[in-house]
């Protein structure tokens, strides 16, 4: 089993979350290959024409349903909340309410035009980030999620920087620079990051 995550890429996982991953891999950069391998399957399925009109991203069950998606042949616990706490995100009984209130929250944004579709479906990505729902795997779903907001309302998806935002580097640590000047309140770094 690979050393599950790399210290300055993920938040740690138990050994009974590393106990969850299914394929036989050796290195993280095989766990990483093999995740993206997944997502990129999920984000097929999400972002086809049908999918779009037929279903609700600003659903818990959608929310879930997603994340079991991106990493279903990786985890067994995909889309699965989190049972532990971890050294981000909400407190674990939090989880299910805060998520509640960020749906309600996008679900209003949107329908009342309080911001546009960016800024809609970013305020919802950091809002999933904060919530860390999932033992793993909670930025690329929440950026993913964000994409798909995009979509459904007829916006291109976002660039996120235009490359993989796992291996550390400078476009990661941008990244995580922009999410925490919004922790600060202000989502100008983001929003301009998540169209570069």
């Amino acid at each position: 089993m690979p050393n599950v995550p790399n210290p300055d890429a993920n938040t740690p996982l138990t050994p009974e979350e590393q106990d969850g991953l299914i394929p036989n891999l050796a290195t993280h950069e095989e766990l990483n290959e093999w995740e993206r391998d997944n997502i990129l399957q999920a984000r097929q399925w999400a972002l086809g024409d049908r999918q779009l009109t037929r279903l609700e991203p600003m659903s818990e069950s959608y929310i879930r349903e997603l994340h079991r998606r991106m990493f279903d042949q990786t985890w067994t616990w995909a889309g699965t909340y989190r049972k532990t706490e971890k050294n981000l995100g909400v407190s674990v009984a939090d989880i299910r309410e805060r998520l509640g209130q960020s749906l309600g929250n996008v679900k209003f944004w949107l329908e009342n035009k309080i911001y546009d579709v960016d800024e809609c479906a970013i305020r919802f990505h950091y809002e999933l980030v904060v919530i860390h729902a999932f033992p793993n795997g909670n930025g690329r779903h929440a950026r993913l999620i964000a994409d798909i907001i995009a979509a459904k309302c007829g916006c291109p998806v976002f660039s996120w920087g235009s490359t993989d935002l796992i291996p550390a580097g400078k476009t990661r640590e941008t990244y995580l620079r922009a999410l925490r000047t919004a922790d600060n309140g202000d989502l100008k770094e983001i929003l301009k990051f998540a169209r570069s």
